[in-house]
Parts: structure tokens; C-alpha cells; sequence
């Protein structure tokens, strides 16, 4: 199984797969190797790259809402879901009131940016189709079913809220800058790793079964738990250090590169 982190790795700096990356993955993926994106997008958002990559096979699955939902490609049912309630984004949404900072906060259908917040630059970052629902914190529905909230907001502004956040709130949430100006809170003990288990679970597998590509905070665990964790040249430099391989930039194929070099 080859599991593939999107921002910053699969994807170009223009937010999209290059011909060289889409070739060798599609012929893996004809020769059965398990081509799985893991995103902490919901599947619809991706849906362009799923069908590019031609993932849309009875056996493919993609990781969603990093980790927190596998979904099944062909007809969207759920393999593995774990969600949050509403309480518990309470302290989250007190942090970022005292910030002055945004919050959007996602379910696994659509998202909610809080409109008694500061206005969120979340929405500008999709491209695919999903909802977006302005309601305040106090409208949210009652609910358990809440795959994580984010923080998007410029690069130096998450600096400053990222240094403010306190050890009992580390404690609550599992906390990651995915990009330069997003901050995702998830459950305590989620992380793509946790999709992925069930998933190589499901196919009778292990961590030894698996390659992983990432260049971010929110790739560690995949690529510690890989047999083969692989980081890009531009990635994170603890990133770097907590993988096996470095390959090239997002915008050299890296991806290609390691895959052609691995499989031959």
C-alpha cells in the first residue's frame, strides 16, 4: 500500500498532480499496489485527483478528515469513523474567542465556520464540493459526529496563537499545522495513522505492507509507522528526520522519482 499525503507532496505548489506522478501511480495502481490519498479534506473536495489517478476500482479506499474517516471510493460508505462532541470543542472555541482568532469546525459532510469569530480564510483553500454552513458555536447542533475544528489564518498570526496554546489544552486535542496558515484539532489520539491501521486491517495487512509519502507536522505518524516513510525535499525538517527516505520536491515529481527508483 502507498499512501500519499496531497499538499506539499503529491500536489504541485499549483494545487495539482503533474502528468509524471499521475503516470507512475496509475501503472501502479494497474499492477495491484493500493494507491491511497490521505487528506484532511472529505472525499468530495478530492474527487478531481480520485478520478485523475483512476482510483475509482471495487478495492479503493481514500483516508479522509486525517484519519478520522475511510471511505470506500466507488459508492462513499464508511470503512472506519470516529468522531468528537460538540462539548468537546468547548475550550477550543473559548482559546480562539480569547485569540481573536477564527475557528471552522467540520463534521463529516460539511463545514461550519463560526460566525461569532473572527472571519475564517478556511473556504478560500477549496476547490472541490462541500457546503459551507456560517453558524455560531451556540447554533451547532448537539452532536457527536464532529471530525475536527481548524484554524486558518495568516502564517504569522498562527505562530502567535500556536505559541499561546497551553499544555491542558495540548492535552485535549491532537494538534497540527498542516499548512503554513492551517492549524487542525483533532481528537486526542487521531492522525492519519489511525484511517490507515483499519484500512491495512481491512486488506489483512500490517505497517509492514506500507510506503508513505509526507512533507508535513500531520504526516508524522504515517511515516514513523511505515516500513517505508519517504519525505520530500521541501517537507518539515523533523519530518525529514523521523523518515527513511528523502526524495525530491513536490514540484519535481518526488513522488515519481522514489516510486520509479523503488518498484523499478
Amino acid at each position: 500500500m502507498v499512501a500519499l499525503d496531497l499538499d506539499g507532496t503529491l500536489l504541485t505548489s499549483d494545487k495539482t498532480i503533474s502528468k509524471g506522478n499521475e503516470q507512475v501511480l496509475r501503472q501502479l495502481h494497474q499492477t495491484g499496489v493500493k494507491v491511497v490519498l490521505c487528506t484532511g479534506r472529505p472525499i468530495n473536495a478530492i474527487w478531481r485527483f480520485i478520478e485523475q489517478l483512476g482510483l475509482t476500482q471495487a478495492a479503493d479506499y481514500t483516508i479522509t478528515f486525517n484519519g478520522a474517516l475511510v471511505v470506500h471510493n466507488n459508492d462513499k460508505s464508511e470503512l472506519a469513523k470516529s468522531g468528537m462532541k460538540k462539548e468537546a470543542l468547548r475550550p477550543l472555541y473559548e482559546f480562539v474567542k480569547k485569540q481573536g482568532a477564527p475557528l471552522d469546525v467540520l463534521d463529516f459532510e460539511q463545514v461550519y465556520p463560526l460566525t461569532d469569530l473572527k472571519p475564517s480564510m478556511y473556504r478560500q483553500q477549496f476547490k472541490g464540493n462541500i457546503a459551507f454552513v456560517p453558524e455560531s458555536y451556540a447554533e451547532l447542533a448537539v452532536s457527536d459526529a464532529y471530525s475536527k475544528a481548524v484554524v486558518c489564518d495568516q502564517p504569522a498570526l498562527l505562530d502567535r496563537y500556536q505559541a499561546s496554546i497551553d499544555a491542558q489544552l495540548r492535552q485535549k486535542y491532537h494538534i497540527v499545522r498542516s499548512q503554513p496558515q492551517i492549524m487542525e484539532f483533532l481528537a486526542p489520539h487521531m492522525d492519519k495513522v489511525v484511517g490507515l491501521e483499519a484500512l491495512l486491517k481491512y486488506f489483512g495487512w500490517d505497517f509492514s505492507n506500507l510506503m508513505a509519502f509526507g512533507d508535513a507536522e500531520n504526516d508524522l505518524g504515517m511515516i514513523t509507522h511505515a516500513k517505508i516513510g519517504v519525505v520530500m525535499e521541501n517537507g518539515q525538517e523533523k519530518v525529514k528526520q523521523a523518515g527513511n527516505v528523502i526524495t525530491g520536491t513536490n514540484d519535481e515529481d518526488g513522488v515519481a522519482q522514489y516510486l520509479e527508483k523503488y518498484f523499478g
